[in-house]
């Protein structure tokens, strides 16, 4: 399959730029995969520390250094409703791993934090910086030396990332990534909306948001909105770090259990001790981190992948920017409506197609490149299939309909919901920054506004408490980057933004603070770079500037004339009370040396 003259030149300009960091990284990973199983290169005290609490046929495989190990680095905690189903993975991966003439063992968990459950609260502060810390702690599980493979067990917003980079540290190792799937559906998103919108109306009580919520996020399993955790499933199959078909099956059923047992054995098929060795350094390359930017332009997916991205990427040695994300979000349609980009939820989604639909399609219009390396071999066409429950209580994969489920879900790129992706970048005298256009209506892709300052949310939800907010508006919300105070969502201000928007104002939001992959109706132009703390152009806006962002232009601009905007000495902040309690004082060196946003915003790279 020939792929898109657009989508190949954006390919061959990140291969071109990459070149140096790329093949430093491949002679490592190289001299890595060269030294063997290296079970062999411990002593015997190492030897027997790594397997003194295993069963004596497990002790005797592994001291015979001729059968596969598999470390198992999991994100498992009970309290995440999509990480609790991971409590029961690791006997069946054992199982699954004795079955295949292999051994597996927990190398290592990983910390999991929930950013719904520390949306608007000082805990969200270390969200953004958790995924470096998930990254060096799947290191030190990995560190011992004794695997040939690993099996990584995760699904949230910073976890898949966190594990993707130690994945990608680790690339000589074989890797697969197990996800756990959604929680089935439960209220409607409409219906949330219109509660949470309620609410900070004043109209109804916390009983009643309660309620909602509760009946919103009811089981184990993913969220079912398509934010930062469903568009990391989407990210993991798209470029082959899934078996086919695996991303959007519910927790606690068979055919659940079914992928789980596959995918561990299909990590010891692919070790250097059999003949399909698959390091997941090689395997993951340029055309596999550009075919998981068209996949999140097709599905609208989250914002914090502009970041994400950018890190896995690095890790591998891949340099990957925003411009090439913003060029690839003109070339590629947007071929789902999830919410927040319209009312279905991930279980819709699949049952109208889903993801394996969507890479059927895009490999059709040449839009994603066919010929790339998975776990599952080689060549992405092996992931146009719907996987099901065979008889035997194995996974058996039929071809995917060409057919959508549900037009109003998932289309055809003949008949496109918006004819570019949902992630731009805007440029302009205010920096750069990223807007999420998917679920924003076309009359409001341009606001120009004045502008209202303020340097935290908590100031800005007094405000509209206030009833102050009124006219149209740009709100500026700064000092709220990696180095500030960890750039934490900002999500807590959708439902006032959108009361607002409602009563007809025009309005948008600016901010060097994220939003998440629930970014909504209003326009945001979020991580904001350079941001406030570093002095950036944003620390210079005052209130009653006039603003104007054009996500049709692709640009982000304060209109005032440019002496005296640059004579301008930048707006400070106290930030004091970022820098302790809830753990917080333990992150100040993570914010004192974060990279900026478009860089990954990371300590690592």
């Amino acid at each position: 399959m020939t792929v898109a003259p657009s989508i190949a030149a954006v390919t061959a300009r990140i291969i071109e730029r990459s070149k140096p960091s790329r093949e430093t990284y491949l002679e490592r990973l190289s001299h890595a995969a060269s030294q063997g199983p290296h079970r062999s290169t411990l002593s015997c005290g190492n030897l027997a520390h790594g397997f003194a609490a295993c069963g004596p046929t497990d002790k005797a495989n592994l001291s015979a250094d001729v059968v596969p190990n598999l470390g198992i680095i999991t994100a498992y905690n009970d309290m995440l409703s999509a990480h609790q189903p991971f409590e029961t993975y690791p006997e069946l991966i054992r199982k699954a791993a004795r079955e295949a003439g292999g051994v597996a063992q927990v190398a290592g968990g990983v910390p999991a934090m929930c950013d719904g459950v520390t949306q608007g609260q000082p805990g969200m502060e270390l969200s953004l910086f958790s995924r470096d810390v998930i990254a060096m702690a799947a290191a030190v599980g990995l560190s011992h030396n004794m695997f040939d493979a690993a099996v990584y067990l995760g699904v949230c917003d910073k976890i898949v990332p966190g594990l993707l980079i130690a994945a990608l540290t680790f690339g000589h190792l074989p890797t697969v990534f197990i996800p756990a799937g959604p929680m089935t559906t439960g209220l409607s998103n409409d219906e949330k909306t219109r509660i949470r919108q309620l609410y900070a109306e004043g109209k109804i009580g916390r009983a009643e948001l309660l309620d909602s919520e509760s009946k919103s996020y009811h089981g184990p399993g993913t969220c079912t909105f398509y934010g930062t955790a469903n568009s990391n499933q989407m990210l993991m199959e798209i470029m082959g770090l899934h078996t086919p078909g695996a991303s959007f099956i519910n927790p606690g059923t068979p055919l659940r259990d079914a992928l789980t047992t596959e995918a561990a054995k299909r990590a010891l098929a692919i070790t250097a001790l059999g003949n399909e060795f698959t390091p997941i350094g090689e395997m993951i390359d340029e055309r596999s981190i550009v075919n998981g930017v068209v996949g999140l332009h097709a599905t609208g997916g989250s914002t914090n992948h502009t970041m994400h991205l950018v890190a896995m990427a690095r890790a591998a040695g891949i340099v990957l920017t925003w411009q090439d994300i913003s060029e690839l979000s003109d070339a590629v349609p947007l071929l789902a409506r999830v919410y927040p980009n319209g009312p279905a939820d991930v279980n819709h989604f699949h049952a109208a197609g889903g993801l394996n639909f969507l890479i059927a399609e895009l490999l059709s219009q040449g839009m994603l490149h066919e010929d790339v390396r998975t776990v599952w071999g080689k060549g992405l066409t092996a992931y146009a299939v719907e996987a099901k429950l065979g008889e035997n209580g194995t996974v058996k994969r039929v071809p995917v309909s060409r057919e959508s489920g549900d037009p109003k879900v998932v289309t055809t790129a003949d008949k496109p919901f918006q004819p570019n992706g949902g992630v731009k970048m805007l440029t302009g005298n205010m920096g750069k920054a990223v807007i999420k256009i998917s679920a924003v209506k076309p009359e409001r892709f341009v606001v120009e506004a004045p502008a209202r300052v303020f340097s935290d949310q908590n100031e800005m939800q007094a405000a509209f408490k206030a009833g102050s907010l009124t006219g149209d508006f740009v709100a500026v919300v700064r000092f709220q980057g990696p180095k500030a105070n960890g750039m934490p969502e900002l999500h807590k201000l959708t439902p006032s933004l959108g009361v607002l928007q409602d009563r007809g104002q025009a309005i948008a939001l600016v901010t060097d603070g994220r939003m998440s992959g629930a970014s909504g109706k209003v326009p945001a132009a979020i991580h904001v770079t350079p941001e406030a703390k570093d002095g950036g152009p944003i620390a210079k806006i005052r209130d009653g500037d006039m603003i104007r962002l054009d996500a049709v232009a692709g640009t982000l601009e304060v209109l005032v004339p440019a002496h005296e905007f640059d004579a301008r000495e930048p707006a400070t902040a106290d930030l004091s009370r970022n820098e302790w309690g809830i753990g917080r004082e333990l992150f100040a060196r993570l914010r004192d040396n974060a990279g900026p946003a478009d860089e990954g915003a990371s300590v690592l790279y």
